[in-house]
């Protein structure tokens, strides 16, 4: 069984002077372990004053177009807005810094929605594999839409849209659950990007397996339980500690049973012990 306390504790431990989390211990604060580490923090009493100081680094760094930086260092926008909107949501607060977040992620397309993008895929529509109708999120501005981005755009949106979502946030998610079925690769899990390339079918991998089905995890009358098993049986073959981590957390959101590790994936990666966290406590479900 997880031990929770001493997971929590490492985070605790492990957090920066400014308030925020490294990838590893002494490392430059960023925003995406920043993140998981608020969220495996959230709700524990040990962890209050914790969680406060990274929370108000976190707000700190909001840029003024309504996007979150990858880290306070670097000032532009990133996919990374779709943590601190869930963040947001988890916490309750509703307020302008969130209505900004939201809309600016809801503006965000990957180019292949460009007219220029479409007209080269009409050309040679077998250079690329995909439907350029879908709009999906990228990493960062003037990028392709990519299965992890959007897997974490459309979890931050649901929980943004609780029980009465706009219209175009109801589209945004359904145009991103469409875009991640369509590029589902032959061997039944996801790849980074696309399923086919120059003709040549691209294998899956364990970690974007576990995103893509992470990100349709809000929409129940979804059929996935084909790629399930193919998280079941990455679960079961990966090596990586990385990819077992967010192949837990991906199982325990479609409530999946697994045995979980009876030592550490990682004892010394903040973003893995996070995720070690989040699979138990199912934050991200």
């Amino acid at each position: 069984m997880i031990d929770l306390s001493t997971r929590r504790e490492f985070l605790r431990s492990t957090q920066n002077a400014d308030g925020g989390w490294g990838f590893f211990p002494g490392k430059q604060s960023w925003l995406e372990p920043t993140a998981y580490a608020l969220m495996a923090l959230h709700a524990d009493g040990a962890s209050l004053q914790s969680f406060e100081r990274g929370w108000n680094l976190m707000r700190s760094w909001q840029l003024p177009d309504g996007s979150w930086p990858p880290c306070g260092s670097v000032r532009e926008p990133h996919w990374t807005t779709s943590l601190a909107i869930n963040l947001h949501c988890l916490r309750g607060v509703r307020d302008q810094s969130l209505d900004r977040g939201v809309a600016w992620l809801l503006d965000s397309t990957g180019v292949e929605n460009k007219l220029k993008f479409r007209f080269v895929h009409f050309l040679i529509p077998s250079t690329v594999e995909l439907d350029p109708s879908f709009q999906a999120w990228p990493w960062r501005p003037g990028n392709s839409s990519w299965i992890e981005p959007t897997a974490h755009a459309l979890v931050a949106l649901r929980k943004a849209g609780g029980s009465k979502p706009s219209e175009k946030l109801r589209d945004r998610v359904g145009m991103g659950e469409k875009m991640i079925l369509e590029r589902r690769c032959h061997d039944g899990g996801w790849n980074y990007g696309n399923r086919k390339i120059l003709g040549t079918e691209l294998p899956s991998y364990a970690e974007t397996t576990a995103l893509a089905l992470v990100g349709l995890a809000g929409n129940p009358s979804l059929d996935v339980a084909a790629p399930l098993e193919v998280a079941r049986r990455y679960w079961r073959e990966t090596r990586s500690s990385l990819a077992k981590a967010w192949l837990a957390v991906c199982l325990r959101a479609h409530s999946v049973p697994v045995d979980p590790p009876s030592k550490p994936l990682d004892p010394n990666d903040i973003m893995i012990s996070s995720l070690e966290i989040l699979a138990v406590t199912g934050v991200l479900a």
